[in-house]
């Protein structure tokens, strides 16, 4: 017997989603940590922070709640003002930010702060909470636009953050369960160890509802997810109505960044990862089948591990 509705949201709302609390202690914590940052960087390296944006999983609502699997980071986009995009390297950005964050927080372990790709990043051990300062080069003539940078290759992204947050809203809004889809999704890449990062599986998710639409059960969604993997082998080229004219590419998956045409997001994904996600999404797909005719409560686990319940479910 297929799991229905009410099931998988007692699942969704008591294991997989952020509790409200915890969020709004993480809120809290986030915006005393921006308000400190802010006031430091002005002061010490006379860096103009235009705009701080909340981001990423957490600001889109599909974050799932802490476990010993699943981290909790919050991304704080730093908009910065009067600096050319040709001249400030990310490098030298995320480096004063680090720095300031050091300053900052002098009794805390160096191992707590780390320089990443695109961010600066600190993590505070008792509330358990990772928080990613993500600096971007103001565009000021395209109102929430700017440049992201890579410390690795040196390149550069157009990133829009508040469109990013809008773009899931607006797909919650077309789909009021679409937030739930991608927890699902997300929980289901952790412990079957997929190769696919959650932005990835947010949009994904985004073009299932575009070609599928909304009809159909919970469940019978989230494996047309997988089956979606496994027929299209990775190998269409992904993208939104909100994208115009698309560049071309050449790496083995595409999935087209919804505010940036030129920046496919997949493009880090090797072809062996485009091999394994989806032999790894045809046998979830069979073992969700399989679970669905079954009934069986134990062969989900196989899929979101020991902490799947429906307990108490109408």
């Amino acid at each position: 017997m297929p799991l229905n509705n009410t099931q998988v949201k007692y699942y969704d709302s008591n294991v997989l989603r952020l509790p409200k609390d915890k969020r709004e202690t993480y809120n809290a914590q986030v915006d005393r940590l921006i308000a400190a940052l802010r006031d430091s960087l002005k002061k010490q390296d006379k860096i103009t922070i235009k705009r701080v944006v909340k981001a990423g999983s957490f600001a889109k609502h599909t974050i799932l709640r802490k476990t010993s699997e699943d981290a909790v980071d919050v991304d704080v986009v730093f908009y910065i003002s009067g600096q050319k995009v040709n001249e400030e390297t990310f490098s030298s950005l995320s480096q004063k930010i680090y720095d300031a964050l050091i300053k900052l927080y002098p009794n805390k372990s160096i191992e707590d702060f780390e320089i990443q790709r695109k961010a600066a990043t600190v993590t505070f051990v008792g509330s358990g909470l990772d928080v990613d300062i993500v600096p971007v080069i103001e565009n000021p003539n395209k109102e929430g636009f700017g440049w992201q940078f890579d410390r690795i290759d040196g390149s550069k992204t157009e990133t829009c953050a508040p469109c990013q947050v809008r773009f899931v809203k607006d797909r919650k809004d077309q789909d009021p369960d679409f937030r739930t889809l991608v927890r699902l999704a997300k929980r289901w890449r952790t412990k079957v160890e997929c190769p696919l990062k959650s932005f990835h599986i947010e949009l994904i998710m985004a073009h299932v509802l575009e070609v599928n639409g909304k009809e159909g059960s919970l469940e019978k969604r989230f494996r047309d997810f997988l089956l979606y993997i496994v027929e299209s082998n990775l190998q269409e080229v992904i993208k939104f109505p909100e994208n115009g004219a698309v560049s071309k590419f050449t790496d083995p998956v595409i999935i087209i960044d919804p505010v940036c045409d030129t920046n496919n997001v997949a493009s880090r994904i090797t072809e062996d990862e485009r091999k394994e996600i989806v032999q790894i999404a045809e046998k979830s797909w069979a073992t969700a089948n399989f679970a669905s005719v079954e009934g069986d409560i134990d062969i989900w686990k196989e899929l979101f591990g020991r902490s799947f319940k429906v307990e108490d479910a109408a």
